[in-house]
């Protein structure tokens, strides 16, 4: 083992200055690779590079997959897999996080050709129009009593906050401060975290969950380190979501997601601006609330159509 380093390192010094990278500089297994392009690229907030690594490992269906047999094929295989499954702009999202390995695997001596360079990227527009709630159906939903506190008080703070269904459950203590909650979503322009300052009913939320934690003996991490909600999968929280609402007596497929929507769609209705939601929403630009978080139908018709111009009709 040790002459075999000796011998690399020697290589190494040879082909300082050359165009020859040494072949024990490539690894074998590319998911090897891709999740070391991962783990120094990373950045807070953003999900999409460890999200299509972890669509491509189920797309392949196997712990090992040679460079060689990445080509262009492949890579539209894994998108079609990509569209089949998601809707939105999440395909083509994690599809450029893919490409984005590919490229750099390319200049790193892995492959002659980018074999995904001619694949583009593809968005999944969803047939389905997303539901939310309205400003009153929150009331509806609060007044409506649930067995398991962690889902309804989970949900009502994701309605008043924004916060996607990862970010909710992953918060912790340390997040909160008085007043303020301090998101995981990093603003690009400034690179400080997104701080929110909480509406009087999801501090009501922490005020009650923080006396019913004082009792209850410290482990090893402390408070602040402890997540605010105790969540199951996102299969399970969405069926208790549904049931809740449906004896609320609210017709619509509400699902978690709907959440983070309904935030966007009441703030606009108040006329907040698109700037001052999409900064709340952890968003860089308004390009999302203008495509994405808004109202996509009319809350009122009759009340839109009454404001056309009147006049008396007396013809036959």
């Amino acid at each position: 083992m040790l002459e075999t380093k000796k011998s690399q390192m020697v290589i190494d010094q040879q082909s300082i200055g050359t165009p020859y990278i040494p072949i024990h500089r490539f690894k074998k297994n590319f998911l090897d690779y891709y999740a070391e392009f991962v783990e120094e690229n990373k950045r807070p907030g953003n999900r999409h590079l460890q999200g299509s690594l972890n669509q491509f490992k189920l797309f392949i269906k196997k712990p090992r997959i040679l460079p060689i047999e990445i080509t262009e094929n492949l890579s539209k295989r894994f998108r079609t897999f990509l569209t089949n499954k998601f809707t939105g702009k999440t395909p083509a999202d994690y599809f450029r996080a893919f490409k984005r390995v590919v490229r750099s695997a390319t200049k790193d001596g892995y492959f002659r050709i980018r074999p995904a360079e001619d694949v583009k990227s593809k968005t999944n527009a969803c047939k389905k129009l997303k539901e939310f709630l309205e400003g009153d159906k929150y009331r509806s939903l609060i007044s409506e009593p649930l067995r398991n506190c962690e889902f309804r008080d989970a949900f009502i703070f994701c309605c008043y906050t924004g916060l996607r269904w990862c970010d909710v459950k992953n918060l912790r203590w340390s997040q909160i401060k008085d007043k303020t909650l301090t998101t995981a979503i990093i603003q690009k322009k400034t690179g400080k975290p997104v701080e929110l300052t909480l509406h009087h009913i999801p501090q009501k939320i922490l005020e009650i969950r923080k006396d019913k934690i004082r009792n209850v003996p410290k482990r090893s991490n402390t408070q602040k380190g402890r997540p605010v909600f105790s969540l199951p999968t996102a299969d399970g929280a969405n069926k208790a979501v549904r049931k809740w609402v449906k004896r609320a007596g609210i017709d619509k497929d509400i699902t978690w997601s709907c959440a983070r929507l309904s935030f966007s769609i009441v703030l606009q209705d108040v006329n907040t601006d698109a700037a001052t939601v999409a900064l709340l929403l952890g968003h860089t630009t308004t390009r999302y609330v203008n495509e994405t978080y808004k109202r996509h139908r009319p809350k009122d018709q009759s009340a839109t159509m009454a404001k056309l111009p009147d006049a008396e009709w007396d013809y036959n």
